[in-house]
């Protein structure tokens, strides 16, 4: 797929135990065949947030962050530190960004937690070049958006555009057991996002604190887990809209799955 258009994405990563986990690591690695193979991967998460646009490193090998602290309890961290991945950072992709936006160089941050977990089953022989973009602390959704349809074009460059964070994100909530049922609060929220995405309805989308129901209890400690999802939508709108969800459900009650495609 290198030389044509690859379909923007969203992950909801759930806990980093996303990475050791062979459940969910099976469903992203077929994902990531249905997909095919990117020229490179420029990664949105949720863990970035920056006073201005910036972007991580375009080292040989960008180091890999262990930011679990704030990501709830884990039984498998011993595990999760020995998670390797060496994709090669993207200079060239870069320099591709620089021209459609102005942002910061951040030259020595490696990929946080929202980047690595999922791609070490997207791109599971870390074959492509990989960079990662902060979220802009305090943006607006509206703001977010605007920031995805410059993006936009990289799409149709060969480059995966993908947004790492979650449809729900009530991690003090948490149920222990991984296949607790979902919480009616997560239920109706997450179900609330795949209609409006399949309506087109982005203005609603935008306006989520207001219109989605059990905004709040979906996500108590604000917006930082949606804003990858703004950005996505708004490089996937440059294009024809057709919206899969290729995996769905919920993890501790509280913790949506759902993983959505934009194009195909």
């Amino acid at each position: 797929m290198s030389g044509g258009h690859v379909p923007p994405i969203f992950v909801s990563h759930g806990t980093p135990s996303l990475a050791v986990d062979p459940v969910r690591g099976a469903e992203l690695a077929q994902w990531g065949r249905d997909l095919g193979t990117p020229r490179a991967v420029l990664v949105v998460s949720a863990h970035w947030q920056t006073a201005t646009l910036s972007r991580g490193s375009t080292a040989a090998r960008p180091t890999l962050l262990r930011d679990f602290d704030d990501q709830g309890p884990l039984e498998d961290r011993a595990e999760l530190e020995r998670v390797t991945y060496d994709a090669p950072g993207a200079p060239a992709l870069a320099y591709e960004l620089h021209s459609l936006l102005t942002v910061e160089r951040v030259s020595d941050r490696g990929w946080d937690s929202g980047a690595w977990t999922p791609l070490v089953h997207l791109v599971p022989a870390a074959d492509v070049p990989v960079l990662q973009l902060s979220l802009v602390l305090g943006a607006t959704p509206r703001a977010l958006f605007a920031i995805g349809r410059k993006l936009g074009v990289l799409a149709a460059r060969g480059v995966l555009l993908l947004g790492s964070g979650g449809v729900t994100h009530a991690v003090a909530d948490m149920d222990p057991r991984p296949d607790a049922p979902p919480a009616a609060a997560a239920r109706a929220f997450d179900a609330w996002v795949a209609n409006v995405l399949a309506d087109a309805a982005l203005d609603e989308l935008l306006q989520w604190r207001a219109h989605g129901p059990h905004a709040r209890e979906a996500h108590p400690a604000g917006s930082a887990h949606l804003d990858p999802l703004f950005v996505i939508a708004g490089a996937a709108s440059l294009y024809d809209h057709a919206v899969g969800f290729p995996i769905r459900g919920f993890d501790h009650g509280t913790l949506s799955r759902r993983c959505i495609q934009f194009g195909r």
